[in-house]
């Protein structure tokens, strides 16, 4: 099992604490080695003066013939041999051993007859002192690291949440809800310094408005045109059907229907952008909406769509709550691209909540796969004008649905793939059939 870390408690906290923990570390284990070792060098050079002057006392006694002090005599017991051995060699010197499990500092230097005379002093104190100093380091260091930590992760911390709630605002505005701001309150009040953070937060709510603004614009003009052009597009519908029969009244007529699907279409992008359209939900057989699509898309007057046959596939019928204008609008576009773009045998296939519309043509264009379709834009010599996928993925969004593209490998038999994802209904519709 797994810790679950809170969201703001990400990388950076973690790595910051790690990198903390590891500097107080290498902090108390620095000066703590700096502390022993001059402590360690002080007692013991403490303790060896202190040997070595009862040596030139013990020596001095012995060369005058007095009797010498306890823990005093002539190769006495225990004594150290490489200290033996120095003093058999003319020096002087001392070192620390355990003399009958008793820490002891010996010193010793010649005698006559190639003899050492040596002088044992009672070590424990100043080993014991060295062993609570090393204890003292060693919880002091650790009391340290702690409140160290502990400080430092509150810093990082509220950093971490900050930079946190700056990812989570840059993803609504990523989903679309251009009015989300940071509003960091080191860039309200200029009265405290602002950090790095609180830049980032402020070039993110800059950048927000800007495009809120810039998108607004392009909405309100695009809806504008289309409201304009609808006035005279009535009035050119009117004339064209007052043409007499002929050739160049169905052209003139058909061009005239574009534009007025073009306006149409349009005026629905520019409701859609709006983020304001409100469902009227209803419970429908997912079954029964498909075959209605087909018998729609079959007798539209679209010269890609009409008379096209539509194989439908239903491996698992399902309830949806949805708007069905609007998911017959999605299906319909999608069934109709199909025609229009692909080639035959194109299948509507129903399995439960998931609808797919797929085509055996060249399939999708790699740009609408990666990154969704895109108005006003067509490749490969297809005609239109890249509005029937958007309105597509726009209702799909308003729906709560989702809508993916994909392109189906040749092993396959090659094609493009819609796949639209819907919930199944919880009988929570209220003007559903009963």
């Amino acid at each position: 099992m797994r810790a679950v870390l809170p969201g703001w408690a990400g990388t950076l906290a973690a790595k910051a604490a790690l990198f903390i923990t590891g500097m107080c570390c290498a902090l108390a284990a620095l000066l703590g080695v700096l502390v022993h070792v001059s402590v360690t060098h002080q007692t013991v050079d403490q303790a060896r003066d202190r040997a070595l002057s009862r040596l030139v006392e013990a020596t001095s006694a012995y060369e005058a013939g007095d009797a010498l002090r306890p823990r005093a005599g002539i190769d006495p017991e225990g004594l150290p041999k490489p200290l033996r051995a120095l003093a058999a060699a003319g020096e002087r010197g001392t070192m620390v051993t355990d003399h009958d499990g008793v820490p002891t500092m010996w010193a010793a230097g010649p005698a006559e007859g190639g003899h050492a005379l040596a002088v044992a002093l009672d070590y424990s104190q100043s080993a014991r002192t060295i062993e609570g100093l090393d204890r003292a380091i060693l919880w002091s260091s650790g009391l340290a690291i702690g409140a160290t930590l502990l400080v430092g992760a509150f810093a990082v911390t509220r950093v971490s949440r900050r930079l946190h709630a700056t990812a989570q605002v840059a993803r609504r505005i990523s989903a679309g809800d251009l009015d989300a701001r940071v509003g960091d309150p080191r860039t309200k009040d200029p009265s405290r310094s602002p950090d790095e953070v609180a830049a980032v937060a402020a070039a993110l709510d800059t950048m927000a408005a800007s495009l809120q603004r810039k998108l607004l614009s392009e909405q309100r003009f695009t809806a504008d045109v289309a409201h304009e052009l609808r006035t005279p597009l009535t009035g050119l519908h009117a004339a064209a059907e007052l043409l007499p029969p002929g050739r160049p009244t169905e052209l003139v007529r058909d061009r005239v229907a574009a534009l007025r699907t073009l306006t149409e279409d349009l005026l629905e992008i520019s409701r859609l952008d709006t983020g304001k359209e409100r469902l009227e939900v209803d419970t429908e057989a997912l079954g029964a909406l498909a075959e209605r699509v087909v018998r729609s898309v079959r007798g539209a007057r679209d010269p890609g769509a009409a008379g096209a046959d539509t194989e439908i596939v239903v491996v698992r019928d399902a309830l949806v709550d949805t708007d069905r204008r609007r998911l017959e609008r999605v299906l319909g576009n999608l069934v109709a691209n199909a025609h229009r773009h692909g080639r035959t045998p194109v299948t509507l296939t129903v399995d439960g909540p998931v609808v797919s519309v797929r085509d055996h043509g060249d399939g999708y264009p790699e740009y609408l796969v990666e990154h969704g379709p895109q108005r006003f834009r067509t490749e490969g010599g297809a005609t239109g004008h890249g509005l029937g996928l958007t309105i597509a993925l726009g209702q799909a969004e308003v729906l709560g649905a989702r809508l993916v593209f994909a392109n189906v490998p040749e092993s396959e038999g090659g094609g493009a793939l819609a796949t639209l994802t819907l919930a199944e209904s919880r009988g929570l519709a209220t003007n559903g059939p009963a």
